[in-house]
């Protein structure tokens, strides 16, 4: 047990300490606007942006501290065997205890999360102006959060436990392929069950903008069923826009605080870059690895899951197949977090892409500059991270070095 206790300290030492950098760094080198944002962010505005991201950071170490000592007692405490015992006595089958195994552990999670989520909406986006939702709306949307990820658990569990019943030498290989099966399904079913549950969507408002959008869309080679706005407004004043769906057929989504704010050629940057992730398939390329990635995971776990010193690595005797699973996905939590740098780089590489894309497409690199520049602004967003915590996490680079490249282009181009 102590090495794994030693590995698990490790590990949340080196977050507390990227986390500590990248405050640190913002406090001694983020009291200077940079080149690139100059007469879009004053001075007065740069300040905003640091004390929202000092706050953030502040909240997000005490949540990863307070998470942190919940899984040290779960797991290392014996709440575990406590746990394990209370499920084995209520549910004697194989495939409805591990139901509520791990029902009960998303409902617990969910119950030590909610005062950050309490904190972060009414405290620290309230007081940056970016709250919008009351007490009621923030409820509902949790029990729904609640409701939907229960259904999915509900779904999956007792899928995946049948078939390792079913199949003990192939398990593996079959929930693999049920686990697949399952997310190409919400691909396809989330935008016209799911996303209806927590928005509102609507034609877009803004009179020719759903021309233009489709004509840039065809442009790139795709093609868009439906092009909604949704009253993202109601939530928060932070701006997004996606594309959902498979294979060539889109659906474009804008938030209305993003249709509200940006120019129209601003907002067609936007999508081009969207458009650019799917054309240079980025989101195939990241669910093929991730497939390729979940495949040798439940290998692995069938070759272990079943190794009598398993539960030994928390200070446990026999446990459930239930448990066994938990204190397996634990470890392989510990062993895959040195490889998030790479998965950042990877994702980092994907945006640059989809800008050159937009570049091309549109042919007017400042549209996405100047974008990228208001909508940081508006975002308050950390215009100083640490170069060694934004490489180390950050799935975006970050984003004065867009703006310079894109700059850059639209200079090289004379646009």
């Amino acid at each position: 047990m102590l090495p794994v206790i030693l590995a698990y300290v490790l590990v949340l030492g080196c977050k507390l300490v990227l986390r500590g950098l990248g405050l640190r760094h913002l406090r001694r080198h983020g009291d200077r606007v940079p080149p690139e944002l100059v007469g879009v962010v004053d001075p007065a505005t740069l300040q905003r942006m640091n004390a929202y991201t000092l706050e953030k950071g502040r909240l997000g170490t005490i949540q990863l501290l307070v998470t942190n000592v919940f899984v040290a007692a779960f797991l290392f405490g014996g709440v575990l065997r406590f746990y394990d015992d209370w499920v084995a006595q209520r549910a004697s089958s194989f495939v409805w205890s591990g139901l509520l195994f791990f029902l009960g552990l998303f409902l617990l999670d969910t119950l030590v999360n909610v005062p950050f989520s309490l904190l972060h909406n009414f405290r620290i986006e309230e007081r940056y102006g970016f709250n919008r939702m009351g007490a009621k709306l923030w409820l509902s949307d949790t029990l729904k959060s609640l409701a939907v990820g229960g259904a999915i658990l509900s779904i999956l569990v007792p899928g995946a436990l049948f078939l390792v019943q079913s199949s003990p030498e192939w398990w593996w290989l079959a929930v693999w392929g049920f686990f697949l099966l399952f997310s190409i399904f919400l691909m396809y079913v989330s935008p016209y069950v799911i996303e209806p549950l927590f928005f509102k969507l609507e034609p877009l408002r803004r009179a020719g903008l759903e021309d233009a959008i489709r004509e840039l869309v065809a442009r790139a080679g795709l093609r868009a069923s439906r092009v909604f706005q949704v009253d993202a407004s109601r939530r928060s004043s932070h701006s997004n826009a996606y594309f959902t769906g498979l294979g060539r057929v889109k659906r474009i989504v804008l938030f209305d605080t993003l249709v509200d704010r940006l120019q129209e050629s601003e907002i067609l940057a936007v999508l081009a870059h969207e458009a650019g992730h799917w054309k240079k398939r980025h989101v195939l390329q990241r669910l093929l690895v991730t497939e390729l990635a979940a495949l040798l995971l439940l290998y692995a776990a069938y070759r272990l899951l079943g190794v009598s010193a398993l539960p030994q690595v928390v200070g446990l005797g026999s446990v459930s197949f239930h448990a066994r699973l938990l204190i397996l996905g634990f470890l392989a939590s510990l062993g895959l977090f040195p490889l998030t740098p790479l998965s950042s780089a990877w994702s980092r590489r994907h945006e640059w892409e989809a800008d050159r894309f937009a570049t091309r497409l549109t042919r007017r690199p400042r549209d996405l500059a100047a974008a990228l520049a208001q909508l940081s602004r508006d975002n308050l967003a950390n215009l100083h991270p640490h170069p060694l915590v934004s490489r180390f996490y950050d799935a975006h680079p970050p984003v004065v070095e867009r703006i310079r490249r894109l700059r850059g282009a639209a200079a090289s181009d004379g646009t």
